[in-house]
This record gives C-alpha cells, sequence and structure tokens, in this order.
C-alpha cells in the first residue's frame, strides 16, 4: 500500500492547485469549432430527498422552482444553439434528473431540435423505474438509462437513507430486471468502500449483479469531499482506502471476464455509452447550475446558486460564474488521465494534437508508470494493465474528491449568501 498511499498524497496536493478557479470573465465566453463533436451535459439539480455521502450541486425538490428550472435551462441550451457546438451526445445528470419527467423530455426533445444527436443518456433512482417515466424517457429518445442502486445490502442502503426512499435490495433487482431490454444501454450504479460495507456485502451484490445480469455497471469508489467525509464519519464511520483495494481486486476479479471495461470501473456487455463522458469526447459543454464545461483548454462551472442561474438566463445572459484556464502541460496531464482511465489512449492521435511535446513533457510520469508495470505500449497504443487499472481508479476518485471540494466551496458561498438575505 506504500505506493497507493503516496499517490493518494501527491495527488490530493496537486488537485488543490489544478482545481483553483477564478471568477469568470465575461469576455472569455468560449464559441464551438464546428469540426469537432462535442458532449452535451445537462445538470438537474433537484432530489426528493438529499443523501448524506452526496457532494453533486443538488437541492430538495420543489416543483415550481424546479419548473422555473427548466425554463431558464431551455434558455441556455438556446444560448449556446448559435455558438458553433456540433453536441452529438446527450448526458443527463444531478440530482435526479426525472422529478419532472415532462419537463425533461421536453428539454431533451428541444436538444434533438438543434444538435445532431446520436445518443441520450439519463441518471435516474430506483423509484423513478415506472411505467409512465419510462414510457416518457423512451419517446424522449433516451438510449441509456442509468440507474443509481448502490448497493442491494438492506442494512447498508438503512444507513446509507436509501432504504426508505427506494426500497429494499430485493425491490430494487425486480424492477431492474423488469425494465431490462426497454433501452439500448440499462447501467447500475453502484458504490464499494463504504464505512460499513463488508467484502461479503460487496460479493452478494456482484452476485445480484451478474445474475440479472446488467448490460452495464459502474463501480465508483466512495468520493467524498473533505467536508461530506466528516459528516458521514458520524453515522456510517471513518472512510478507509486501505482496503479499497482489496474491494477493487474482487470487482475487477468478479467481472472482467463477462464484461468489456469501458473505464478503469465501467464494465459493459457491449460498446456502449458510459458515465465518464469525459473519456469519450475531448470537449464537452456543461449547462445548469452546478454544471462544468471543458472548452478550449479552460474547465467553466456554471453558478451553483439556482435562483442566481435562473435570474442570469431569464435576462439572456450566460451562467458562467468560475474559470479555470489550463496551461499546456495542464491540458496534457489532463488528457494522460482522462485517455488512460479510458484504458487506453492513441499515441499517433496525441502526437496530432501535441506533436512530440507530448512525450518529452510527460517523461517522468510515463517512465513511472511503465516502471510500476501499470502501463503497457503496442505501436501507437498505450494502454493500462491489469495492475495499472487501480493506480487510474485512484487517480480519478483523487480528481473527483478535488472537484467535489470545490463544489462545497461554491455551495457554501451560496448558503452563506442566502443567510445575509434573510
Amino acid at each position: 500500500m506504500i505506493i497507493e498511499t503516496a499517490m493518494t498524497k501527491v495527488l490530493r496536493h496537486l488537485n488543490q492547485r489544478y482545481l483553483t478557479f477564478a471568477e469568470f470573465n465575461l469576455q472569455k465566453l468560449a464559441h464551438g469549432h464546428s469540426e469537432r463533436e462535442y458532449l452535451l451535459y445537462v445538470h438537474i439539480p433537484f432530489c426528493e430527498e438529499l443523501c448524506p455521502y452526496c457532494s453533486f450541486n443538488r437541492y430538495k425538490f420543489q416543483a415550481e422552482r424546479a419548473r422555473r428550472y427548466f425554463a431558464a435551462l431551455q434558455r441556455e441550451i438556446k444560448l449556446y444553439r448559435d455558438y458553433d457546438f456540433k453536441c452529438t451526445g446527450v448526458y443527463v445528470g444531478g440530482g435526479t434528473p426525472t422529478v419532472l419527467p415532462e419537463e425533461l423530455a421536453e428539454t431533451l426533445q428541444l436538444i434533438r431540435a438543434n444538435f445532431p444527436v446520436r445518443e441520450i443518456s439519463v441518471e435516474t433512482n430506483p423509484n423513478h423505474l415506472t411505467d409512465e417515466i419510462v414510457d416518457t424517457l423512451r419517446q424522449a429518445g433516451v438510449n441509456r438509462l442509468s440507474v443509481g442502486v448502490q448497493s442491494f445490502d438492506d442494512t447498508l442502503l438503512k444507513a446509507m437513507e436509501r432504504y426508505h426512499k427506494y426500497g429494499s435490495g430485493a425491490e430494487i433487482e425486480a424492477r431492474l430486471k423488469h425494465y431490462h431490454g426497454v433501452f439500448d444501454t440499462l447501467n447500475v450504479d453502484m458504490i464499494f468502500n463504504f464505512p460499513s460495507q463488508t467484502l461479503e456485502s460487496l460479493q452478494r451484490d456482484l452476485e445480484i449483479i451478474k445474475g440479472m445480469p446488467a448490460d452495464q455497471v459502474t463501480f465508483y469508489p466512495l468520493m467524498v469531499s473533505t467536508v461530506t467525509e466528516k459528516i458521514i464519519s458520524k453515522t456510517l464511520g471513518k472512510v478507509d482506502y486501505g482496503r479499497e483495494k482489496l474491494y477493487y481486486q474482487e470487482i475487477f476479479k468478479q467481472l472482467a471476464s463477462d464484461y468489456n471495461t469501458g473505464s478503469a470501473w465501467c464494465f459493459s456487455r457491449q460498446g456502449t455509452m458510459i458515465d465518464e463522458y469525459i473519456v469519450d469526447y475531448d470537449e464537452y459543454l456543461g449547462v445548469g447550475s452546478g454544471s462544468f464545461s471543458y472548452l478550449n483548454g479552460k474547465i467553466m462551472a456554471n453558478t451553483f446558486s439556482v435562483e442566481e442561474y435562473c435570474d442570469k438566463l431569464e435576462k439572456e445572459q450566460p451562467a458562467v460564474a468560475f474559470c479555470k484556464d489550463f496551461s499546456l502541460l495542464e491540458r496534457m496531464r489532463y488528457d494522460f488521465m482522462i485517455k488512460l482511465f479510458g484504458t487506453k489512449i492513441d499515441m499517433a492521435a496525441v502526437r496530432r494534437r501535441y506533436g512530440n511535446f507530448f512525450s518529452a513533457a510527460l517523461w517522468k510520469e510515463l517512465a513511472l508508470f511503465k516502471g510500476l508495470k501499470a502501463l503497457k505500449q503496442e505501436g501507437d497504443q498505450l494502454s493500462l494493465t491489469p495492475k495499472g487499472y487501480y493506480y487510474w481508479v485512484i487517480m480519478m476518485r483523487e480528481f473527483f474528491i478535488g472537484v467535489n471540494n470545490f463544489r462545497d466551496i461554491c455551495r457554501e458561498k451560496v448558503a452563506d449568501k442566502v443567510k445575509c438575505e434573510e
């Protein structure tokens, strides 16, 4: 565990620097390049109840507030319509995107009318697996439905405060089986390394997954911000990264023979869209409160305040509030991390983008991971070895923890502003 512990420490330090955002300058608003394909990320920040371990931008669902939000969201989509973005993929996350299914369907219809969309993925929760909602999504053109399950263990579901919201593990399993085959892909979202999770509990989850059998399963490691980690330590217990590797190795052993690896933690029975759209798309455009975009070497974030977001769009103004301009070296390191998280990187494509500067600038990283036998190279393809998969789980876990810490800072500012106004 010495290497893994050292990686975690170094990455946590680096991410504090890389993920330091500045206030957005309106003059920097990016336009697209008509020859490129983009992913459109749509954020719906409402949940019927808030899970204690979640660090995403989310708020308690209120119908009227959400309807105003969807109207603003559609304005933002129209705002970007004339900015030369060729969005061929759509990913709708949250929150719980299906809290107002008819509003969501209307938004997806607007997107399809204005962009050459090939694929649409939507997140939901088990209680929204109903005939009415599923039929609405199917008619709206959804290809992939990703269901947040986290675990089938009733004891763990109760500890996570999900049992009373979404039902027992057996009930969730039955719903998934009932709607299997309705969409091109039904993805099951799971989380491993919860403080109170045992290896035996994880193994039972894996048996259920394989017995369905699920089209696709995404097994996230627990990725909580610093603030959220302190909160769940009082309810679920202390997060132990020391056993994470053991749990991941069990997941990989159980699933790798029957599934293809779309990323270091996503397992698919066929080639399909994955939750980590940042792997398949070099650049992405985010719409909605708290959404992120990565365009022209810049990461931009919309305001985390739903009220400010709606106010701005009602005035036909962009909702971008923060920006981080990556240096060339930071862009290359980002590509190195993201592309290899998708298990392989095409070095010929890298040379077309960066010339020979990529290998020269990242020689330390390349030498380190080759020395650790985490990478193998065959011709122009650099790919992860079985040993390398877990190293990239660590890298992405720390990257997303860094993003979650930034989210917490922004959400705290929103809360402080509301208190002041009250």
